[in-house]
């Protein structure tokens, strides 16, 4: 699978990020350098939850965004449908709790954690806005929901520039350096596809999340999207 217009099937997807498992977080590193840890700090800080809260970690990959949620002193679960990706988290984040589970059917019960958090992963759902529900499903009322993925830069000429980026130089990168770099055609045009800032939070609200609020960084090539999960019927499903 190499293009953003194959209906994201499920096992095709996984079996991509099964096939680039082992250099996935290299390669993170080479196209966002010194970008991916304060992106998750800042991911760690919108749930603004105490320590000792649950939190699922949707689409976690390797389990390096869970490691940073465990390190924030949360009780913390990583979930992915790519068993690649997993068996190379449990190599490496040894302390990191996996589950295997597809977003879009989560396995777990209503209300079962306090927060629940997915970064760079609500686009490869073949249907994200049933991947937000599931996630709200999961979170007990009050709780939270975080999203954290690339969006659309607000300046026009700076959002040119990173179209061209994303469509030539990642491609370049992932040729040195990744296992599986016709794998990056598929990422590059699913960043460019994805719905702006606005549209995904009008995704959030038209879930039933509350007081939902997004962040812009680095002029918005990233966007941090916060809902809280209400109380009565929503949240006693």
């Amino acid at each position: 699978m190499s293009r953003a217009d194959l209906d994201k099937k499920p096992y095709d997807v996984a079996g991509m990020f099964d096939s680039v498992a082992r250099r996935y977080d290299l390669m993170n590193s080479l196209m966002a350098p010194g970008q991916v840890g304060r992106w998750r700090r800042a991911m760690v800080e919108a749930l603004d939850l105490p320590a000792g809260s649950t939190v699922l970690d949707l689409a976690a990959g390797t389990g390096t965004s869970t490691a940073a949620l465990l390190d924030a002193g949360l009780d913390a679960v990583a979930c992915d449908f790519s068993l690649g990706m997993m068996t190379e988290g449990r190599r490496r984040q040894r302390d990191v709790p996996f589950v295997g589970g597809d977003a879009q059917h989560l396995p777990f019960a209503d209300g079962s954690f306090d927060g629940a958090v997915i970064s760079f992963g609500l686009r490869n759902v073949q249907d994200p806005k049933r991947g937000i529900a599931e996630m709200a499903r999961v979170v007990r009322p009050g709780g939270v929901v975080v999203v954290c993925e690339f969006s659309t830069p607000t300046n026009a000429a700076f959002r040119a520039l990173y179209q061209r980026y994303l469509l030539r130089a990642i491609p370049a990168v992932a040729s040195k350096a990744s296992s599986s770099p016709e794998a990056y055609d598929y990422l590059a045009e699913s960043i460019l596809s994805w719905p702006d800032q606005a549209e995904l939070r009008a995704w959030f609200e038209a879930t039933g999340l509350r007081t939902c609020q997004y962040r812009n960084m680095n002029g918005g090539i990233v966007a941090l999207h916060r809902g809280v999960v209400p109380a009565g019927p929503a949240g006693q499903r």
